[in-house]
This record gives structure tokens, C-alpha cells and sequence, in this order.
């Protein structure tokens, strides 16, 4: 494990996405993801993902330079033809389209076809939140879950994500539907760690501890009968507005030739409440709720990766060996 300064981090990150053939601003744009991602104790999310890019824009799976093409069908809705383009910043466009349309009619959405992984979704509405507005992200992932009772991978991970302005800063949730991601198995297979058990199924439909069996197998949905609910629920919705693929139909966050095909659903509703300062005391109330036995206190979600991140701020990131050293290839040749 190696520690390094976020401002040397962040520099080579984004001059290997320059060298790959991104502008300045979407280079930054995706390093900015990464990076956040390592912040807040998500490395899933995080610089494991550029090799698998810079080899996505070299094998013209990815255009690097592209923000995506936008079409309104009706007033508050948006169609956005990602265009193959990085993740972010298709993400990005449209969702700075639709939160100046709610700012007029109160509410507006996009719906996204055709984009690369767009990482954290907390990124996105926790910039939204702070902004004032109310901020629902849900994205779709190939075939990595498997159905409640079922033995086979057949749904994606399908996380959810929820952004709340609040007088002292957005409350937010981002989770998967299924018990953990696929990038969380990658990453603890790079350190050499075994998964807990009940995480994941192998290729013969096995519970496994290991993170190299796994990654040919099946991962658990969460909450049980519940989460698989939700999965489901969620990647039909998104499909249907943004003209997704499903299941194992779903290609391109996995691989270094597909196009990517899975879908991206933003939505943004104009906060008018009024009751920021309410949220608080309430969220205050929350934290200072008598922990259970075994709990040292209450949190609120989010709060944790917060504390990290300002932490990592001051002491650095650490990154994987094998994975800084990537990185720093990357930087020097622009491609793996």
C-alpha cells in the first residue's frame, strides 16, 4: 500500500486520460470521479477503474471528447445519447441541463443510453443538494446479480442514490441493491483479501470467500426477497426511459471493446420547502439517539465518508501498489 498526496494523484490521473486523448475538462472531469471515489473509501469506484478506461478510449469504445447529444421530449424530460462518451461528463451535461429546467417547472429528468461508467452516484447528488435542489440518481450494470433464490447472475447491482439540501449540507444515500459491487470484489481480489461469507456465488452457483471465484459467479441481492425487488424495479424503470438494455444483454462497464449499453436516470425536483433548518435538528436528533449495545454512536449515512474524506485530504490516499503503479504508467505512455 502506498500513500500519496492527492494533488499528485489528481495530476496523474489526469494526464493519463490526456495522453489517452481527453480535453482538459473531461480529463479532469473523470480524474475528479476516481479521486473522489478513493476519498471516500470506495477504491471500487475509484483508480482501479482508469486502466480499463485508457484501454476503452484506445480500442474506440470510448470517445473521450464527447459530452453526449441531447433531445427533450417534452418539457422536462431528456434523452441524452451518451455518444459512447465518458461516463461523467455525459452525466454531467445533462445533469446541469435538467436542474436548470427545474429550477422553471419545478421538476425535470434525464434518461442516458449509450455512456460509460459514471462511478460514484453520491458525486451527483450531493452537487445538486448543495445546491438547493432535490436530486434522485439510478444507473443499470451487465449481469452481476443474482435473483433471490436463484443461482445465476441475471440482474445488475443497480444502485440508488438520494441528495436532500439541508440547512448544514445535503443528506445523502448511495446504495447498491445488490450486497456489495462488482468493483468492491475486484478491488479486495487486487489486495489479496477473501470476501465475507453470503457476499457471492461462484460459476457453479457456490457460496465463495474468494474474490477470483467470484468474479465469474453471482452476487447476492441485498435485504433479501426485498432487494431483489428493488434491483429489479430499478433497471426496469430505467430501461424503459432511457431505451436501456437488460440483464444479460448489458455490456461495456466490464470489458475493453464493448460499446456500452447500460442506462443512467437523473432526476431533479426543485427543493421549496423551506425547512433546511428542520432537516437538521432532526438529523441532529438522529445522531444523538442512545447507540445500541456494541455502537459507539449513531450515524447518519454518508457522515462516515465525509469524515474520511477530510481526513484523506490532510494524509493522503492510499492506493494499492499494483494499482498506483498502473497509474503512473499510465501517465508516462498514455496507454497500459
Amino acid at each position: 500500500m502506498t500513500l500519496v498526496p492527492v494533488s499528485e494523484v489528481r495530476a496523474k490521473a489526469e494526464e493519463a486520460l490526456l495522453k489517452a486523448g481527453a480535453d482538459p475538462d473531461n480529463a479532469a472531469l473523470q480524474a475528479d470521479l476516481l479521486i473522489e471515489a478513493e476519498l471516500r473509501g470506495v477504491p471500487s469506484h475509484g483508480l482501479l477503474r482508469l486502466e480499463r478506461l485508457i484501454r476503452r478510449i484506445g480500442n474506440g469504445a470510448i470517445d473521450p471528447r464527447t459530452r453526449g447529444r441531447h433531445d427533450w421530449r417534452g418539457d422536462g424530460l431528456l434523452h441524452v445519447d451518451g455518444q459512447n462518451g465518458l461516463g461523467p461528463v455525459v452525466a454531467r451535461a445533462a445533469l446541469d441541463a435538467i436542474s436548470e429546467r427545474a429550477r422553471r417547472l419545478g421538476v425535470a429528468a434525464a434518461a442516458i443510453v449509450g455512456s460509460n461508467h459514471i462511478g460514484m452516484l453520491s458525486y451527483y447528488v450531493e452537487t445538486i443538494a448543495a445546491q438547493g435542489q432535490v436530486a434522485i440518481a439510478l444507473t443499470t450494470s451487465e449481469a452481476l446479480v443474482h435473483p433471490y433464490g436463484g443461482r445465476t447472475a441475471l440482474l445488475g447491482t443497480n444502485p440508488i442514490a438520494i441528495g436532500v439540501p439541508t440547512s448544514n449540507g445535503p443528506f445523502v444515500i448511495d446504495l447498491a441493491t445488490s450486497l456489495v459491487s462488482m468493483g468492491e470484489i475486484h478491488d479486495r481480489a487486487h489486495r489479496g483479501q477473501p470476501i465475507p461469507e453470503g457476499w457471492a456465488l461462484d460459476a457453479e452457483g457456490e457460496p465463495t470467500t474468494d474474490p477470483e471465484k467470484a468474479k465469474h459467479g453471482a452476487i447476492a441481492p441485498f435485504g433479501g426477497a426485498k432487494g431483489y425487488a428493488l434491483g429489479l424495479a430499478f433497471e426496469l424503470m430505467v430501461s424503459s426511459l432511457a431505451g436501456a438494455a437488460l440483464g444479460r444483454d448489458v455490456r461495456g462497464t466490464l470489458d475493453d471493446t464493448a460499446f456500452c449499453n447500460k442506462g443512467d436516470l437523473f432526476i431533479v425536483i426543485e427543493g421549496n420547502s423551506g425547512q433546511g433548518e428542520a432537516f437538521s435538528r432532526y438529523l441532529d436528533l438522529i445522531r444523538q439517539t442512545p447507540p445500541e449495545a456494541g455502537y459507539e454512536r449513531v450515524l447518519i449515512p454518508n457522515e462516515r465518508a465525509l469524515a474520511q474524506r477530510a481526513e484523506r485530504l490532510e494524509t493522503g490516499l492510499p492506493i494499492a501498489d499494483a494499482v498506483w503503479n498502473a497509474v503512473l504508467k499510465l501517465s508516462e505512455e498514455g496507454k497500459p
